[in-house]
């Protein structure tokens, strides 16, 4: 076996992904490596990065790749305002938050071992959404920077509600997710019921954040989901490796040593605690955090739902997505997360008629 500290791990020889290497960095660690994983990996690198210049050049005014370069470095232009500030911030939170999403849609579905699941699906975006209209309608922030803040209680407090509720001498995931999707309904009806006793002006406000949107967001809204997923990172790793035996069932994970209940609470909490995060910073975005891990998993083909591509994915769905939302229509912007449900919608419905045809 191997995997993490004392050379042991929690995959079996026999349970490894084909095309998968043991690297030996150190006598007592030892990492498994997939090569067609790493390989796409490295590509959707180089995509999210032609995607992300594109973004930067790309709009009513085109800006050349070399006159980007030197608003990047710092070297000053006619084209600081537009790059600089206009673009640049909301294509880096186009990242952070669809890798943030990409995230906690595979830590959610490696949980319930449901493609289905997702954070839109059990009621985590319902509750970030909610306290964030909650908060907006009532005047309790004093600025809009608190909003992640925010977000993040209430996305925490609808897992913990749905986590409670679901359990019954252990978390069966078919459980977990009605009792999400009957939780998100509730949470719906409060934000609906707010948009219409709420005043002119703050419905408007609140509308216009329910729709999920990277238009004129800055670097301050950036700052909240670059902090969560960095200090995520060792959480993250060890999540990588249990990953792996989840994949193969609750049974199998509790045969090769896992503490399951364990595992699942601590997945699960940080999937809610990412998801949250990017609900506060760019609103509620659909189905992004629900298609990224399965296109992943089919992009690298392995039984489980790898992380690292799932990030990767996720980030080049949304930034994609917010560039075509920018140009569909042009001088007019389409709120991204109007895009992506118009988009994940019919996934959803093939995902649905699929499963019922097994």
């Amino acid at each position: 076996m191997t995997g993490g500290g004392g050379g042991t791990s929690l995959v079996p020889k026999d349970a490894r992904p084909r095309g998968s290497v043991v690297l030996r960095p150190h006598p007592r660690v030892s990492l498994l490596l997939h090569r067609r994983g790493t390989a796409v990996a490295a590509v959707l690198v180089l995509l999210l990065g032609a995607v992300m210049l594109l973004s930067a050049c790309a709009g009513q005014t085109w800006v050349g790749p070399a006159e980007v370069y030197r608003v990047v470095c710092g070297e000053g232009g006619p084209h600081d305002l537009v790059v600089g500030e206009l673009r640049l911030p909301r294509i880096v939170l186009g990242a952070l938050v669809g890798a943030a999403l990409g995230l906690s849609g595979a830590l959610v579905q490696t949980v319930t071992r449901n493609p289905l699941a997702s954070p839109d699906v059990i009621g985590v975006s319902h509750g970030a959404a909610a306290a964030t209209v909650l908060a907006l309608a009532t005047g309790t922030i004093a600025s809009p920077g608190a909003l992640p803040a925010v977000s993040v209680a209430g996305g925490l407090a609808a897992a913990a509600l749905v986590h409670a509720l679901a359990w019954r001498r252990g978390m069966r995931p078919a459980r977990l997710v009605l009792i999400g999707v009957g939780i998100g309904v509730a949470l719906s009806a409060v934000v609906q019921l707010y948009l219409t006793e709420g005043e002119l002006e703050t419905a408007e406000q609140i509308k216009l954040w329910l729709t999920g949107s990277l238009n004129g967001r800055g670097w301050e809204q950036a700052g909240p989901p670059a902090v969560v997923l960095l200090l995520s990172l060792p959480c993250l790793v060890r999540a990588g490796r249990v990953a792996r035996p989840m994949g193969l069932g609750q049974e199998s994970a509790a045969a090769l040593g896992v503490r399951v209940d364990r595992a699942c609470l601590g997945l699960t909490v940080l999937g809610v605690a990412l998801a949250a995060t990017a609900t506060g910073a760019a609103g509620p975005i659909a189905f992004v955090a629900l298609t990224a891990p399965q296109l992943a998993r089919r992009l690298v083909r392995t039984p489980y739902l790898p992380l690292l591509t799932s990030a990767l994915t996720g980030a080049v769905v949304l930034v994609t997505a917010d560039l075509a939302a920018r140009m569909l229509v042009p001088p007019l912007e389409i709120p991204v997360g109007a895009l992506t449900a118009l988009v994940g919608g019919p996934y959803l419905l093939w995902l649905l008629g699929r499963r019922a045809d097994r």
